[in-house]
This record gives structure tokens, sequence and C-alpha cells, in this order.
């Protein structure tokens, strides 16, 4: 294989290029590792841009030999004090910055949480007996409780109450037969109670990004919806917290039964579907039949 004793040579080739010894008298060559044979020898060149592939800009990140894993002993030219301040000093950055972004992320969410609380209970009480709470309650009770108003409706829009009736009504559903007079199924439909031929498979309900920000979004303009309901369906009630609260109550269970009747209709959908034969083979089934 390899090696130079003297003014002998051994024809020896690159790892990285392939190119021989021949091929080039004047390149440098390493062995950086503990590879014998074929894998012995590189060119520094070769080397070099292969660990730079391999460290992505990160000059400090360390790389292994792929074949022996040992790990290659990279040195670099000292530095000047200006320089090694200025490398010391970016390394200090770069290691703070990371934990700095984070913080600034977290007082970021927390001061919303604030601010979101803050309206919710002026949206809820009343705007003037909202601030009159706010200004006699203790600042400490306000930058804890405040915060927890968006956790707690976030908290409470993830307890899916509809699943569990939805769980009752199919276990009895053969015992309901009630169901089927008040929904009765019409010409090409299924009737709500009507048993299913078969359990389908139905997705859970975080299994993608899009349901944990309809959770998200749901949980944060509920206040607004609750508000609103009320002052259409309870005006005659005077009190702005009952009438939110009343109103809050009645959308979530008018909600609730449109979705509880929407995912049985797609559950006893799913539970009646049908595989149809390919169009080629049902020909030649037809043309079998015939003949």
């Amino acid at each position: 294989c390899c090696d130079k004793v003297g003014l002998v040579y051994r024809r020896w080739s690159c790892w990285v290029c392939f190119a021989t010894d021949e091929d080039d008298r004047t390149a440098e060559w390493v062995r950086p590792c503990r590879c014998r044979g074929s894998t012995k020898w590189v060119h520094q060149v070769c080397l070099q841009r292969w660990v730079d592939e391999k460290q992505r800009g990160n000059s400090t990140a360390r790389v292994a030999c792929p074949q022996c894993n040992a790990e290659y002993l990279i040195v670099f030219p000292k530095l000047g004090p200006v320089v090694y301040v200025l490398d010391l000093a970016d390394r200090l950055i770069s290691k703070a910055c990371p934990f700095t972004a984070a913080g600034i992320m977290v007082g970021s969410i927390y001061w919303t949480a604030v601010t979101y609380g803050a309206v919710t209970v002026m949206q809820v009480v009343g705007h003037k007996e909202g601030l009159d709470v706010m200004e006699r309650a203790d600042p400490l009770f306000l930058l804890i409780g405040l915060p927890t108003i968006p956790v707690m409706l976030i908290l409470g829009k993830m307890i899916r109450w509809e699943d569990y009736v939805l769980r009752f009504w199919r276990k009895y559903s053969n015992k309901l037969q009630i169901l089927n007079s008040i929904f009765p199924g019409q010409k090409g439909h299924i009737g709500i109670g009507c048993p299913v031929p078969r359990i389908p498979a139905e997705a859970s309900p975080l299994a993608d990004h899009v349901s944990a920000t309809r959770i998200l979004c749901g949980a944060l303009v509920f206040p607004t919806i609750a508000t609103i309901v009320g002052k259409l369906m309870f005006s005659s009630v005077n009190s702005n917290l009952q009438r939110t609260i009343l109103g809050g109550i009645a959308f979530v269970a008018v909600k609730g039964a449109f979705k509880v009747y929407f995912k049985q209709q797609q559950y006893q959908r799913q539970a009646h579907r049908k595989i149809l034969n390919f169009p080629e083979a049902e020909e030649a089934w037809t043309d079998r039949q015939t003949h």
C-alpha cells in the first residue's frame, strides 16, 4: 500500500479525490486517523474541504473518521490579543443568545397573557366594573391571576365532553330506538341511531396542528362569543357577569349538540361506506354472468 521511507516512494491514493501521489507531488498529505490500507492517507486540502462540509459553518464542531470513528485533531493558528478578545466575546454572545431569546419569548407570552386576562375581565364583568375590580385587587394577585385566565380557557377547551356523550350514545344506541323516530334517516341517508356494521377508525383529537390551533382559537374567542350570546339571549338580566355566564352555557350546549349530531353522522357515514369493484373487473364479472 503506502508509506514513505527516506527517498523511496510507494504509491498511495487520497480516499476523497482518489488521486495518487504521482498525480501531484507538491500536494500535502496527512494521516489523520487509525485507518490503514487504501484509506490511510488523504490530501490535506481534500480533508479540509470534507471537514467543512461536515461542520456546516460551525468551526468548533467535532469531526470523526467515517471508517474508524477516530476524532480528527484540528488545531488553529494562535490568535493575537485583539482577535482573542473578539473571539471570546463572540463565543459568549453565541452561548447567551439562545437563553436570552427564550427569556424574551417567555416574557412576551406572559405579558400577552396578562393583557388578554385584563381585557377578558373587562369584557365579562363590564368595562367600568372590571377596572374597579383590578384597581382594588392586589397587584401580585393580578400578576398571577390574569395570565391564568387564557390557560384555564385552553384547558377547559381541551375537555371534550362531547366524546363522552358520543360513547354513551353509541354504546346504548340499540336500546335508544327513540333516536330514529326523532332523527329519521331520509332517502339515501342513514338514521342517526341506526346500528353500524363495523367500527370505523377515528382520528386522534390532536393528530395534527390544525386541531391544536382550533382549540387555541376557540378557547381565546370563547369569552367574546359568550358575551355576545348573553346580550342577545339574556338581555333582561342586569348583571354583565351573569349574562355572560348564561350566554357561555347556552353557546356550549347548543354547539355541543350540533357537534355531537355532526360527529355521529360522520361516524355512521364511515361505518356504512363500501368499496366498489374496479370498472374492468365489474365488466368482466357481468360478461361472465351473461355467458
